[in-house]
């Protein structure tokens, strides 16, 4: 079978000229940085060592300007040399072997590479070797030599061009880096101590004779060593070997360093890439983004970017940005209540007495006095809305007792005054409503009793705003009844908003207005609106004609949707409507009918407390403002990081945030002061080149199915699952050879172990239409936790990965959730909250003749020893335990269902379950589940779990752990189970199915035609097999080894090999592909520390056996 896609750690990075490389498993792939990105990625990909992973890449220096850059790759025992010329398809780099194009293998291990004098390579070998190579011809040694002394070895560098000036600075397993020359190379010349565990990567600086070491102690140290290849004494050069700086700050080993000037630049394990102070060790820029661990880091010679890389299979380009700076203090007039942005530079502040003042930053830089205290009394709300062009807009100034002052800020005095409420007005916003004419907005305001009013506000230049009450609506009863978010939603005459209980509710709104108020009591030269006369004979009063508007009563309520702490914010994006809340997560919404439908729970990251509102930029991304602690967050979705982090003392004092091409800027209150920090706009910091999948092991895969998508190659849709507690849906095309993420599920609290789809899985099957796929997913893992989500792929050509992915949440399960809600549980043994699903398989064929039902069922292997069902109802959103088992009494590693049908059409359920001790054994479910259908239906949805009682068979298939397992039926009504092991067998079982005759219930019999067992099969755990013909058997395991396999009359007899390039396999899926001509073609998809899709053609078929003559 053929490699057509690999997603892998990113372990060696590099720059050649305008073109950074990257090395992921045994591929590289080149990046055009100057008018490129990832469309250019896809045509500069090579696939360069055969069986090892690139652990280093070096250009050639002094050929970054030339139109072709020589780079030596190496990892493991190979090495080979690229040729990297511009002009390639689309504009990007071009990739070449040089030297006869196969990569060599040299019989040690490689540590580093260093060009040298005359084209060549010196390279620093396992157990302490150093040589100079010619690699043009056919390869040949040059000079080697052996260090004496060296030890186990961990990282290398090199220094100096010839051989006798050729040193070798080598990191240890024991804490120490040692300096040989090549040269006399029979001891050392110098041993560095002070780490404290193994030394896992140098750089050596040469013009300024400094050495950086990181270690697994975390540690990131500054050597002054000189030149490494000078002098004959054992000082050596110019340094004495003292150590100038010792770093610490990472929270996990450190993978890769490199030296920017006087300063070591250092990535870990933590995911963080640490820039520090050359003064006092200090970090002086962290940057974060990547989702797991860093191994590859590089900068730029020229431009001062750098390169970040690591287990995610991820590559970010970070270029250079200036430092944030610190807020200021504005000295507010009077003391503060309330903080707004009106534009960048312009801050308004509401005193506790009521005033409003005006600061204007790009002017005079100080404060203005807009109103005096008399016009908002002491319980003052204030909120303001930007008009069209940015430097006009209109405020709202509410008091406590129920009076509203509307006026363009730039002319206050034009202002118009309204009697809202008898009491005090508790919720004052504005909302964007669509199809409204510049200069006017909508305006909500909530008052005592939960009575909330729409007004419709025209901005007339030079006179008082023109005010139109639109509607009433009552707020559902609560202790905190006010709104504090609206949005009118895009399809017209639906108004959606949030209370500060928590609560989501629709309302329904009409355009025919009930009362306008001409206000003309209030003009320049008119009357104050703070003089003592400005009475309720000049305010008009919505009071005497709200009665004209009937009062609203909610559609749809989701109450306390995000909690008790209230809806921050409320935003309608591509037909969906988005709320967040202090819950700390958003959720995504839809309309059904006249009903708010939640599809999704979203929780951005870790630690955000405070989500206020989302911003959905014009280039895709979706921005996250927060509270993280007592910092104000601005946190980008694509590249998972903070764009800014500003200390204020946390949410709940006021605040405001202003975002422009221009600038950003944040005011808040802090110690009885108006503070203002403001950022000039600038490029962004990060760039994604290749993007982030997961980060840790992924653990199990699914295929989902393939779009069809006009100019584009057939699109294969996955679903994976890993430690890092996520699943992802993702697009692998054979064309880019790359993976893209479509949407992240991160409801799980631990790894997602196992998935199952319920659906289809390609072009005829019910449910797939000409737009794309639909299907079920269960995920489940750790923590006993099972979550379900209905999945909606359709091609958009328009974006980026050219699919688009909808996610609706359906259900989900926790067994001790469950187990709280039980009667008598203290006379029951709680359940463990450290089981682990280990498997998942839907059970097929529920929705027969013979069982009508609207449930589907689910069957888990559990790590506590027991197989369980449980049951969907998808429509009441539903999972439910029904039936289970603790037959096993050892943890169940695997479980399948398949379906059973004799001829006269009656059906059977069962189940294959398979655990830790070899046993596999065969379950008929069918009974518990058409009597676990029938109490679901009686009690709507709740039941005590049935028994699922004792075996049909019981097989012992294996001497220890089955890590995979396969039912397929042959032609003949037969059953062919196989299954590999942790010894590395395989086994093959046939299985014939029947019924016993003349009973109501007829018995199900299973009965054993045919074992076939190879023993060593692999070198390693056969963790994942596939049946795909009755004669031909698909096997993969941890020795890196995708095998398949000719069933036959001897038993098993292998027909190819092939090398994959995923360590620590996990699973293997398979499906199959009819092509053009009639021909078929088997696909399969393998996960572990990676993801990679391979292909191959179907062998012919057997011939009969001949008949005896």
């Amino acid at each position: 079978m053929e490699s057509v896609a690999l997603v892998a750690p990113v372990t060696a990075l590099e720059f050649a000229g305008d073109v950074l490389l990257a090395g992921t498993g045994p591929e590289v792939v080149a990046f055009r940085l100057s008018g490129g990105g990832p469309a250019a990625a896809a045509a500069g990909r090579r696939s360069v060592l055969r069986e090892a992973s690139v652990q280093g890449l070096r250009a050639e220096p002094g050929t970054g300007g030339g139109a072709v850059v020589r780079v030596a790759a190496f990892g493991g025992r190979w090495l080979a040399v690229l040729a990297v010329r511009r002009g390639g398809p689309g504009g990007g780099a071009r990739l070449a072997a040089c030297g006869g194009g196969a990569a060599r293998e040299l019989g040690a291990r490689v540590w580093e590479a260093r060009w040298a004098a005359g084209g060549r390579l010196a390279l620093a070998l396992g157990g302490g070797a150093v040589a100079l190579y010619e690699w043009r011809g056919g390869g040949r040694w040059l000079r080697r030599a052996s260090c004496g002394g060296a030890g186990a070895l961990r990282c290398a560098a090199l220094a100096g061009t010839g051989w006798a000036r050729l040193a070798l600075a080598a990191g240890t397993a024991a804490g120490a880096v040692v300096v040989w020359r090549a040269a006399a190379a029979a001891a050392p010349r110098r041993r560095l101590r002070g780490h404290r565990g193994a030394v896992l990567a140098l750089c050596y600086a040469a013009p300024r004779g400094l050495l950086a070491s990181a270690s697994e102690d975390r540690s990131v140290r500054l050597w002054a060593v000189g030149e490494l290849g000078g002098g004959d004494g054992d000082g050596g050069g110019d340094g004495d070997g003292s150590c100038l700086l010792v770093c610490y700050g990472h929270g996990a080993r450190v993978a890769a360093v490199a030296l920017r000037g006087p300063r070591p630049v250092s990535a870990g394990e933590d995911g963080a890439c640490l820039e520090w102070d050359g003064g006092g060790g200090g970090v002086r820029r962290a940057r974060r983004g990547h989702r797991g661990a860093l191994r590859a880091l590089a900068l730029r010679p020229a431009g001062g970017c750098l390169a970040t890389g690591g287990d995610d299979g991820g590559v970010r380009l970070w270029r250079s940005r200036r430092a944030a700076p610190d807020a200021e203090a504005l000295g507010a007039p009077e003391r503060p209540r309330a903080v707004l942005l009106a534009g960048p530079r312009r801050v308004l502040a509401l005193g506790e007495a009521g005033g409003l003042a005006a600061y204007e930053a790009a002017a005079a830089g100080r404060w203005v006095p807009v109103l005096p205290p008399a016009a908002g009394g002491p319980r003052g709300v204030l909120a303001a809305a930007s008009l069209p062009g940015g430097d006009e807009a209109l405020c709202a100034l509410a008091g406590g007792d129920g009076r509203l002052l509307l006026f363009a800020l730039s002319r206050p005095g034009a202002a118009a005054a309204l009697r809202l409420f008898e009491g005090a007005v508790r919720g004052l916003g504005w909302a964007p409503r669509p199809g409204l004419p510049p200069g006017a907005a909508a305006l909500l305001a909530s008052g005592p009793d939960g009575e909330m009013l729409w007004l419709d506000v025209t901005h007339r230049p030079g006179q008082a705003p023109w005010v139109r009450l639109m509607g009433r609506y009552l707020l559902p009863p609560c202790k905190q009844r006010w709104h504090t978010c609206a949005a009118f939603l895009p399809q017209g005459g639906l108004l959606v908003c949030g209370d500060r209980r928590g609560s989501l509710l629709l309302f329904p709104c009409s355009s025919s207005p009930g009362w306008a108020a001409e206000s003309n009591g209030i003009t320049d030269g008119g009357t104050d609106p703070g003089g003592e006369d400005s009475g309720s004979e000049l305010e008009p009063s919505c009071l005497s004609h709200k009665g004209t508007l009937p009062l609203e009563v909610p559609l749809s309520v989701l109450f306390g949707l995000h909690g008790k702490t209230g809806v921050t914010s409320v935003t309608c994006h591509r037909g969906y409507i988005y709320s967040t809340g202090r819950d700390g997560c958003y959720r995504q919404l839809r309309l059904q009918g006249q009903q708010l439908e939640v599809l999704r729970k979203h929780r951005p990251c870790k630690g955000l407390q405070w989500i206020e509102e989302l911003r959905f930029t014009p280039d895709g991304d979706l921005l996250v403002l927060g509270f993280h602690a007592d910092n104000f967050v601005v946190w980008s979705s694509r590249t998972g990081e903070n764009l800014h982090c500003i200390p204020c003392g946390g949410g709940h004092r006021s605040w405001s945030y202003c975002s422009s091409p221009s600038a950003e800027a944040f005011a808040f209150i802090k110690c009885g002061d108006v503070m203002l920090y403001h950022c000039e706009a600038e490029p962004c910091e990060q760039q994604v080149l290749l993007a982030s999948l997961h980060g840790r092991e992924i653990a199990c895969v699914r295929r989902l199915g393939a779009v069809e998508v006009p100019g584009h190659a057939t699109l294969n849709v996955f679903v994976t699952g890993s430690e890092d507690t996520t699943a992802c849906v993702l697009v692998l095309s054979e064309h880019s050879r790359a993976a893209v993420p479509l949407a992240r599920l991160s409801d799980h609290i631990s790894s997602v172990r196992a998935l199952a789809l319920a659906g289809p899985a390609g072009p005829g099957d019910e449910g797939f239409g000409d737009e794309g796929l639909s299907a079920l997913l269960f995920s489940a893992g750790g923590r006993a936790q099972i979550e379900c989500y209905r999945l909606l792929c359709a091609r958009d050509p328009a974006s980026e990965s050219a699919v688009a992915c909808q996610v609706v949440h359906v259900a989900s399960h926790r067994l001790d959730e469950h187990w709280e809600r039980k009667k008598n549980r203290h006379k029951l043994v709680k359940m463990d909250p450290e089981t682990r699903y280990m498997s998942l398989s839907v059970v097929p064929g529920t929705g027969t003749e013979q069982l009508l039902t609207p449930w589907k069922f689910l069957a888990a292997a559990c790590s506590d020893g027991s197989v369980r069902v449980f049951g969907l109802l998808e429509a009441a959103r539903k999972l439910v335990l029904v039936a289970e088992s603790f037959h096993h009494q050892r943890c169940v590693l695997k479980v399948e269902a398949f379906l059973h049908t004799q001829a006269g059409g009656e059906r059977r359920h069962l189940l294959c379950s398979a655990a830790t001790d070899g046993s596999v054994a065969f379950w008929d479910i069918t009974s518990p589940i058409v009597d676990a259908a029938d109490a679901l239906h009686r009690a709507e949805g709740e039941m005590q779990p049935l028994a699922l009682g004792t075996p049909l068979l019981s097989v012992m298939a294996h001497s220890c752990g089955v890590n995979s397992l396969h039912v397929r039926e042959t032609p003949e009504g037969q059953y062919l189970v196989a299954s590999g092991s942790d010894d590395g067998s395989i086994h093959i079982c046939l299985l014939e199915v029947t019924l016993g005759g003349g009973e109501a219930a007829a018995a199900t019999c299973l009965r054993v035609l045919e074992r076939v067992a190879r023993p060593c099969a692999h070198a390693a755990h056969v963790t994942g097999i596939r049946v795909l013909r009755p004669d031909l058997l698909l096997s993969a395991s941890v020795d890196q080894r995708l095998t398949l396999w000719r069933r036959g009359p001897g038993g098993l007899d292998a027909l190819s090999t092939t090398f994959f390039h995923v360590p620590d396999l996990a699973e293997l899926d398979c499906w199959e592909v009819a092509e053009a001509g009639g021909e078929l073609r088997y696909c399969c998809v393998l996960c572990g520390r990676g993801l990679e899709m391979l292909h191959g053609m179907a062998p012919p078929e057997p011939a009969p056996p001949e008949a005896p003559q």
